[in-house]
């Protein structure tokens, strides 16, 4: 009955976003890839909002029934019905009367099933669509027959762009970058790798009183340099997403220097993605609570790699969910990856068990690896052993885990929790 109800739903919820999009005619931007859509949705909001009056997607609304929510200015009706009808008579309301509708809606469209792509970007058909990033092992990779055909699906977004619409590519991406030739579009690379048209360089961690503090950047793009600096989070996922943002900027002509001034003074990213928290002893927690996968905990060991401190490296480590077949393998991939940048290895969550085994395959002692099965408990051991000067990374599968319960166990400040946490 509740499959019944919500199809229901999408079909009502879709068929109104359709008739307002044909209404009133916004230019629209979808952002997809495996890695990297919420936060260069952000990114994107943020520069264009600066010169236009911009929508975008809340939270990762990038569902079949999540992208007519953000097309009709709408919540998640979830288990309650009065929701849903809300949104459907407020759906209604555009449509009929006249409304001070956005110029621009910044959408996120995500592939959780063969299909999803295609369903979504056959009406929506974007003005332009974004490609952050394709995974050797992405997420929902278990509803899929191999990664490959993930990437397949989320090439579809390409496919339904307006005839003259723009194509934004990451440049270091081969598999991405392969669209430039398979799509006849108007195409904006962007990038690290020399000769990609938007180019950011001199990449480095910002410091304050000898914590890290954020991220710096230089920006090139037609001969202009600007440095970008963004505070409060950290590593190369908030770079890529930066520079896809002026990518899409220069599509509309704005002004590198002020897209850059946007991205250093007015940008915030949401909960959970390599967010900046003060931790307990004058520690520091990374905060990459909201979701894992494969790719995005090697990026974020990496960066936990880079940063300058007196202290110790811990990795929190949970369960990344939906890679089938992948499982195992992925875990222990990743433990050997931690072995060699981490002081102390906490996992959380059964398949980690094979994160563990891979990091003590690399010689990585049985006292610095450390098990739970609770990401609470995780937290209440980190209690008792963290010191001054340590930087704390903690990461995992966002509704499985739950390990944002680790981070409100050793902030400095548990009092903020709803305001700086994944809720």
């Amino acid at each position: 009955m509740k499959k019944i109800f919500k199809k229901i739903i999408v079909s009502i919820l879709t068929l109104e976003a359709r008739l307002v999009l044909k209404k009133y005619k916004p230019k629209i931007v979808a952002v997809t890839g495996s890695v990297g859509k919420t936060t260069a949705k952000d990114s994107i909001y943020t520069v264009l909002s600066a010169s236009f009056f911009v929508r975008k997607s809340e939270k990762s609304f990038n569902s079949e029934i999540g992208v007519p929510l953000s097309v009709l200015g709408c919540q998640n009706g979830g288990n309650n019905p009065a929701i849903w009808f809300k949104d459907i008579f407020e759906g209604l309301l555009l449509i009929l009367f006249k409304n001070h509708y956005p110029k621009w809606l910044v959408l996120e469209v995500g592939a959780d099933h063969p299909g999803d792509i295609v369903n979504i970007a056959r009406w929506l058909k974007p003005d332009i669509a974004v490609i952050t990033r394709f995974a050797e092992i992405p997420a929902h990779v278990e509803f899929f027959s191999s990664p490959k055909d993930i990437i397949k699906e989320k090439k579809q977004l390409a496919k339904y762009l307006k005839k003259d619409g723009f194509l934004i590519l990451n440049y270091d991406d081969e598999d991405v970058l392969s669209m430039k030739n398979e799509f006849n579009k108007k195409t904006v690379t962007y990038g690290l790798n020399e000769g990609a048209d938007v180019m950011g360089s001199n990449t480095g961690v910002l410091y304050e009183n000898n914590k890290a503090s954020g991220v710096t950047f230089k920006a090139n793009h037609k001969g202009s340099c600007v440095p970008v600096n963004t505070k409060g989070i950290l590593g190369i996922t908030h770079i890529y997403p930066a520079l896809a943002a002026i990518a899409v900027g220069s599509t509309q002509g704005l002004n590198v220097v002020e897209m850059s001034q946007s991205l250093s003074g007015e940008h915030k990213a949401q909960p959970g993605r390599m967010r900046l928290i003060d931790g307990i002893k004058d520690s520091l927690i990374i905060d990459d609570s909201y979701n894992s996968s494969p790719l995005a905990v090697q990026t974020a060991l990496e960066t936990l790699s880079e940063i300058e401190t007196n202290g110790r490296k811990i990795a929190v480590l949970g369960d990344m969910m939906e890679l089938g077949k992948y499982t195992v393998d992925s875990h222990k991939k990743i433990g050997e990856l931690s072995a060699g940048i981490c002081d102390i290895l906490v996992t959380v969550g059964v398949r980690s068990k094979d994160t563990a085994k891979g990091a003590l395959g690399k010689k990585m002692t049985k006292k610095n690896v450390i098990e739970f099965e609770d990401s609470k408990k995780a937290g209440e051991y980190l209690k008792k052993i963290i010191e001054k000067g340590d930087v704390i990374l903690v990461k995992g599968s966002r509704w499985a885990m739950r390990m944002e319960k680790t981070v409100e166990e050793i902030m400095a400040e548990p009092e903020r929790a709803d305001k700086l946490l994944v809720r």
